[in-house]
């Protein structure tokens, strides 16, 4: 191998270096924004089960005046 073709592979071998520095930024943010929407959907189940449990509440109460 010449000089030139060295530093031709020594350019690529850089690239992809670069490449595979940025792609692991993106992977990182991507897994920090996936544990972001978890924790978003985690929160949105708890309050639709709150809202749930609440309706439910309502509708036993409404039932038991029904009753009386």
């Amino acid at each position: 191998m010449d000089q030139s073709e060295l530093q031709a592979l020594a350019d690529k071998v850089d690239r992809l270096i670069a490449r595979c520095e940025k792609l692991e930024q993106e992977n990182a943010s991507m897994r920090q924004t996936q544990d972001d929407w978890n924790r978003e959907r985690a929160q949105l189940m708890q309050k639709n089960d709150l809202a749930r449990n609440k309706i439910e509440a309502m509708i036993g109460r409404l039932r038991a005046l029904e009753q009386h």
